[in-house]
């Protein structure tokens, strides 16, 4: 296992999860994880260059930023990379009109999309939307196309809020792969081309960068093939989390206990503990 002074030699850029690990999200708003307000506030008087990164597929990214301030957190809507802006751009650059099966809260991040006649489906965390009728309509679309192309805001499985684990768009990806034998497009984590995306944004390189999330297949695992490093924290779905082929190379609890980053075994005031990655 290497020192953490060699672990994290060079790192110039943090990427950081949202849900799970800022915050979970739920009824009220949700409620910010302990340490984590102070956390970024800590990150942001460091020398690093900060991106947050997010499947959530529920909001638009106003939304959540305003949800996020009112929890104390210091960001803004320009320095959030969401899946819905970057399936926008995907549709329009080529020509796509989606059928789109989404939840409410974001439906406005699509409102400059053409969709009649659809020729594609987009698929994120519809939540209650998830319904049969509304899946078996995604479904006769793709079955009806030539050549039927599903995208998906993400793959995760699921994901934490202050009420219990939720169903995340994953599983129902995967019912249309199955049913209309397509393999989805993925815009989101653990997509390689949402971390270059995130890096470009802040202008670092991947082996520059460290991505801190609380999914060990969207966040670490998708980071670690991109060639970034990566921790996990053990706040959100943590203690659920397992993956035979997939280790952090170290992980991060809350709350914060010194006051600077006064070694390499801290990031933002959160305690780092080893592990040796595969």
């Amino acid at each position: 296992m290497a020192p953490w002074g060699e672990l994290f030699a060079g790192v110039r850029g943090v990427l950081l999860d949202i849900s799970g690990v800022l915050y979970d999200s739920g009824a009220g708003g949700g409620t910010a994880i302990a340490g984590s307000v102070e956390a970024v506030a800590r990150l942001k008087r460091s020398q690093l260059k900060i991106r947050f990164c997010t499947n959530e597929s529920q909001k638009s990214r106003a939304e959540l930023v305003g949800q996020l301030r009112r929890l104390g957190f210091d960001i803004s809507e320009g320095e959030v990379t969401a899946p819905a802006p970057a399936a926008c751009q995907i549709l329009k650059e080529r020509g796509l009109r989606p059928h789109l099966l989404i939840h409410d809260g974001v439906r406005s991040e699509f409102d400059q999309i053409d969709t009649s006649n659809p020729n594609c489906v987009v698929i994120a965390d519809a939540g209650e939307s998830f319904s049969y009728q509304n899946m078996n309509s995604a479904f006769q679309v793709l079955m009806e196309l030539e050549s039927p192309v599903l995208i998906s805001l993400g793959k995760g499985r699921y994901y934490k809020e202050t009420s219990g684990l939720m169903l995340d768009v994953g599983p129902y990806m995967k019912a249309l792969e199955y049913a209309c034998g397509i393999q989805a497009e993925v815009v989101g984590k653990p997509s390689p081309e949402f971390f270059k995306s995130a890096l470009q944004a802040i202008g670092v390189e991947a082996h520059q960068a460290v991505m801190i999330g609380d999914d060990i297949v969207g966040d670490v695992g998708g980071a670690q093939r991109c060639g970034m490093r990566a921790l996990q924290v053990r706040t959100g779905k943590f203690r659920w989390e397992c993956s035979g082929t997939i280790m952090a190379h170290g992980s991060l609890e809350l709350p914060a206990t010194r006051d600077s980053l006064a070694s390499a075994s801290q990031i933002a005031g959160k305690q780092v503990y080893a592990t040796t990655p595969r």
